[in-house]
């Protein structure tokens, strides 16, 4: 968006000769002077305009969650960025001077039209203050008029009436620049009212308006036009009453025609949908989630799955963040080490214990990023997943390290394709675990050991299947059932004994899965 404006600025500067004006420096001044003393008119060179600027604003919903209304956090973070990017000093002179922008008559290419109104009441104070001024010293210092005390009186009412009125219009700018609108919205929202609604959506409404109208004058004063565009995340985080009221202001602040603002919704639909249906708020409007989104998304962008290029960038990223931490906490801990007294026996063993724990754990992401390697084609396209994995091999590797001195260790390049499976395929892993723990238990052949992981986990997937309701979410929690074939039967067939090594150190499985299939397969044997 940023490389669009920029070609579009050179374009719209190559038509018409026209730099845009900005409200800093010398700006500020000018810009003061209109919106004292001058209207915008919308004229159609200005409806012409190509040149833009956007106005980025992130809101992240997972922030305001604690609020009462979830929403009023996403209109006090509108006023507060606005306020932020212009300036307070403009924003609270147009609360109190400005004027709303009027479409032009005609083809008139005027831009500007005085305020008359405004400059003959500014010009009358001026004149009633400097007359009562004028009448005041004449009264105190003319020596033939010092004794008349009804000049003093008028002269001191007249000065007092029209220098109040000044002082007031000073006094209002002072108190618009000291309270933000978002303070305004905070105060509202803590009023013992706000539980009733009683004139707050109305008087939050009016302060949208003010800065809509205030943005339509920066458009003309800028010469640009002006999108403000808000970009919502973490809203699949939060509670689904919330969920709705975040959207339902998206309509309220886009239900005004011309309206400035461009909403970016970052959501995962999947997780959205369902708090759409259950919220009592929705109920009438739409009896699919899908379909009430479809009526407020203007524009469906559904972000396609990470290429294998894609994903070998997003875990060199990770990696690379992963890397520079490590290094600092192995830094560390030498140091401390060396500077201890009667520590410098240890330092040695430590510090071979970690260069070997690097060395693994530095095999282990090559594996990952080599694109020949089978196990780079199992990488998630999640970038969430992908710093799930980088995060937990280390400690993986790290775990297996202290048990090093047992025959048969699994390698680096083993451990991170163990990590990947238990991040993908959660369900699966657990019931082929539970299995072989069954089976452990009940006395096996002493040539159980090499026998397939996933050989146990076809014997009994017919288990998993009549299981399938009561374990119905847990399932959803599995990637592509066709891969994890692949990935135990062809790619890296994990036996039982490699099993039974990496329970111990597997911290990326949630074992309480496996509990409760273990119950559940239990019961049924009961039955």
């Amino acid at each position: 968006m940023r490389e669009e404006v920029a070609q579009r600025e050179e374009a719209e500067l190559r038509r018409n000769q026209q730099r845009p004006r900005s409200p800093a420096g010398w700006g500020l001044l000018l810009a003061l002077w209109y919106l004292a003393f001058y209207q915008p008119v919308v004229t159609e060179r200005h409806l012409r305009r190509k040149n833009a600027e956007f106005v980025f604003i992130r809101f992240s919903a997972w922030q305001y969650a604690g609020c009462d209304k979830l929403w009023a956090g996403l209109v006090t973070t509108l006023c507060h960025s606005i306020r932020h990017h212009f300036g307070a000093l403009p924003l609270s002179v147009y609360h109190v001077m400005g004027a709303r922008p009027r479409y032009a008559s005609g083809f008139s290419q005027r831009e500007w039209v005085l305020k008359t109104g405004a400059c003959l009441k500014l010009g009358g104070l001026l004149l009633l203050l400097a007359a009562g001024l004028a009448v005041l010293l004449v009264a105190l210092l003319v020596p033939g008029v010092k004794d008349h005390q009804a000049l003093k009186v008028v002269g001191s009412a007249v000065t007092s009436l029209s220098g109040s009125g000044l002082v007031l219009g000073a006094f209002s700018v002072l108190k618009n620049l000291l309270v933000s609108e978002k303070r305004k919205i905070e105060r509202l929202t803590d009023s013992e009212r706000f539980a009733s609604q009683l004139g707050f959506m109305s008087k939050v409404r009016r302060e949208v308006e003010v800065l809509v109208d205030f943005l339509a004058f920066m458009e003309i004063f800028e010469r640009r036009r002006l999108r403000v565009v808000l970009e919502i995340t973490s809203l699949d985080v939060c509670y689904p009453e919330k969920v709705a009221g975040v959207l339902n202001a998206m309509n309220t602040l886009l239900s005004a025609a011309h309206t400035p603002f461009i909403f970016i919704l970052a959501v995962d639909p999947s997780v959205i949908v369902p708090c759409l249906e259950q919220s009592g708020c929705m109920k009438g409007l739409a009896d699919s989630g899908y379909l009430y989104l479809n009526r407020t998304v203007t524009l469906p962008f559904s972000i396609p799955e990470m290429g294998a290029r894609s994903r070998l960038r997003c875990l060199e990223a990770a990696v690379q963040t992963r890397e520079d931490l490590m290094y600092r906490i192995i830094t560390g801990n030498v140091e401390r080490r060396q500077a201890k007294r009667g520590g410098a026996r240890e330092v040695p063993s430590r510090r071979e214990a970690d260069a070997e724990a690097v060395r693994r754990i530095h095999e282990a992401f090559r594996c990952l990023h080599d694109g020949a390697d089978p196990l780079a084609r199992y990488l998630p396209a999640s970038g969430a997943h992908v710093r799930r994995i980088v995060n937990t091999i280390p400690i993986t590797l790290r775990l297996l390290l202290h048990r090093a001195g047992t025959p048969g260790a699994p390698s680096p390049r083993a451990a991170a394709a163990w990590v990947v499976l238990a991040d993908q395929w959660p369900c699966r892993l657990s019931w082929a675990l539970q299995c072989l723990e069954d089976a452990w238990q009940s006395q096996p052949t002493p040539d159980f050991g090499a026998r397939s992981l996933w050989s146990i986990f076809q014997e009994n997937v017919g288990e998993l299947s009549a299981l399938q309701q009561p374990l119905q979410n847990v399932l959803g929690l599995d990637g592509d059932p066709e891969l994890f074939h692949s990935f135990l039967a062809h790619d890296f067939p994990f036996t039982a004994r490699d099993a039974r090594a990496f329970l111990g150190v597997t911290v990326n499985l949630d074992h309480s899965i496996r509990h409760k299939m273990g119950l559940l397969r239990g019961l049924d044997r009961l039955k």
